[in-house]
């Protein structure tokens, strides 16, 4: 009886042999549970079917020795009719599972092994081979084999499917030509032998194997920037829009809330210069004794009393006199004389009345005040009785009302225009222009002195003063200590208030100062000036030295005679482009 050897079993794998076919299949199962590692990109946690298929679509050019091999072992499983057996299958699979298997040899691939190794490599495929040709291809090797193959990787090996556009082929083979064909730009080796051009994208850089592609992918790029362009304009355009309606609703509340100030400066000037439509002199006359009576300082016989003498002045235009102070000038010409010890010498104005303001005026009147000081004093001229003929000391309304008339005649239109060519029920203000206009229209004959600035330290006027004693002294005959001229009053105008100089003192030490009467002290405190014993407190009101007058701008209105007809003519037209005469 003839005895057969062992059938043997060795691994393709690592070469281990086993005798018997369950403990081949035991031995299997422990590589395939073992994790699987690519040995040329050290890829891991697929499973081997991945891992097989990433290193035929991946390492096409480092997988050269294995695929020799699996030509190899194809051409000596291959029957004589030019069909593939069943262990030509096992073959192709061993052969992948070797390839994917390499990671038993972590540390080398084909690349890093020196020539010799590769040798080597080699030899134990061959060796493999060998020993396996030494067993006859019988059924039962051949199904055995098969059995063994098939129920192991029939059930974990599916058909391979492209990862890029999904399309599944037959065999591993196959695949691979379609990979490298079709998404050769998407591999890391391209395939070399491959004569079909690419086509590269000059905005982003992908490789294209087709021109069209290529064409449809770059438009891509040209509508989405076309359309980001579209949508930064459409932005930028809309932040325009924004910005301007933003900056138009700023303009417009800046503009609204500069128009609400100016009215309400224009309403406060208004109201502070009398132009607010809140009634003239006889109202504010009424008003404030009406208070008066409310509060219990005046008997309401008194009201009446007083209210028929404000009608009867208003209806005659001659002032009541109840404000008036006549005498001064005589009193301060005696104290002079006797008492000032201090001064070198004094000029007085020529002899006139002082008018204080009123209930009716107050606040507002001072214009009118002092040109009623300086009327009372030409009228008390006789050089001025020709133009002045019949004349009273006018009440305010009537000064009003004569100012108007001046403007009808033609006298300054421009400061008529100003004050809307109205005074008559008003509280307007009144300065240097409008005394000048209404002394013109009398025939008086006048001059405005405009001192613009300070000519002095700490912006006083000092040559204000020389002004004012040049003008007085000019008629100083001898060296009397006190000179009574016949120079009439000089009308002082600055911002608010208004005053008239009476005269002026030189002090032994060269000093100057004004004497000055002020429309709102009142009767009480004129009256002390009258006693025979004047103190010396009470010219402070009347005293004012350089440093008392420090107003950025003063203007003075000064008489110097008589116009005659021709001359007022004159005067009329330069009013047409009146200016003051400025003194530097």
């Amino acid at each position: 009886m003839q005895v057969h050897a062992p059938v043997m079993f060795s691994c393709d794998i690592c070469g281990e042999t086993v005798t018997s076919e369950p403990d081949m299949k035991a031995h299997l199962v422990v590589h395939m549970e073992n994790e699987v590692i690519c040995p040329f990109c050290k890829l891991s946690g697929v499973n081997y079917d991945e891992m097989c298929f990433h290193i035929e679509t991946a390492h096409f050019e480092q997988n050269t020795p294995e695929r020799n091999f699996e030509t190899l072992n194809a051409r000596q499983y291959e029957n004589p009719d030019g069909q593939n057996t069943t262990l030509q299958s096992a073959k192709e699979v061993n052969s992948s599972i070797h390839s994917a298997c390499a990671s038993n040899f972590p540390k080398y691939s084909p690349q890093s092994l020196p020539r010799d190794g590769i040798l080597k490599h080699e030899a134990f495929h061959t060796e493999s081979i060998t020993e396996s040709r030494k067993y006859p291809k019988s059924p039962e090797k051949q199904s055995g084999l098969s059995v063994v193959q098939g129920p192991i990787y029939g059930t974990t090996y599916s058909l391979p499917e492209c990862p890029f556009c999904g399309k599944i082929e037959g065999r591993s083979q196959d695949m691979e030509m379609h990979v490298k064909t079709k998404h050769a730009s998407l591999l890391e080796a391209p395939l070399e032998d491959c004569h079909q051009p690419f086509y590269d994208c000059p905005m982003c850089g992908l490789v294209c194997t087709n021109y069209h592609i290529l064409q449809e992918h770059v438009d891509l790029h040209l509508e989405e920037s076309s359309f980001q362009q579209g949508m930064d304009t459409v932005q930028c355009s809309s932040d325009r829009e924004l910005a301007h309606q933003l900056q138009q609703e700023e303009d417009r509340k800046r503009k609204s809330e500069e128009s609400r100030q100016e009215r309400e400066e224009f309403q406060k000037l208004q109201r502070q210069y009398g132009l607010d439509n809140s009634g003239g002199y006889r109202q504010q006359q009424l008003w404030h004794m009406e208070r008066e009576v409310s509060r219990g300082r005046m008997h309401p016989s008194e009201f009446y009393s007083r209210k028929a003498d404000m009608m009867e002045s208003i209806a005659f235009g001659i002032d009541d006199g109840k404000t008036k102070t006549s005498g001064v000038i005589e009193a301060l010409r005696r104290y002079y004389q006797s008492t000032a010890t201090d001064v070198r010498c004094v000029w007085l104005s020529a002899v006139l009345d002082h008018f204080h303001s009123s209930f009716g005026d107050k606040g507002w009147g001072c214009g009118y005040r002092n040109f009623q000081m300086l009327l009372s004093s030409l009228l008390q001229n006789d050089v001025y009785g020709d133009c002045l003929k019949g004349m009273s000391i006018p009440c305010i309304p009537k000064i009003q009302s004569m100012i108007e008339d001046a403007w009808k005649e033609g006298f300054d239109p421009q400061g008529a225009c100003q004050l809307n060519n109205k005074l008559q029920g008003t509280k307007a203000w009144i300065g240097a222009c409008e005394i000048y206009t209404l002394l013109t229209s009398l025939r008086v004959k006048c001059r405005i002195i405009d001192f613009h600035k300070p000519t002095g330290p700490s912006g006083t006027h000092p040559r204000l003063f020389e002004w004012i004693l040049n003008y007085y002294s000019s008629e100083r005959e001898g060296n009397p200590k006190v000179v009574c001229t016949s120079k009439p009053p000089v009308y002082l105008q600055h911002q608010g208030h208004s005053r008239t100089i009476v005269g002026i003192e030189e002090k032994k030490n060269r000093t100057l100062c004004l004497l000055i009467f002020d429309p709102g002290c009142p009767s009480r405190e004129m009256q002390k000036l009258l006693k025979q014993d004047i103190e010396a407190g009470s010219l402070r009101q009347l005293r004012k030295s350089v440093g008392n007058l420090k107003h950025k701008q003063y203007q003075i209105v000064a008489v110097e005679g008589v116009l005659s007809p021709e001359e007022k003519v004159a005067r009329k037209q330069a009013s047409q482009v009146f200016t003051a005469e400025k003194i530097p």
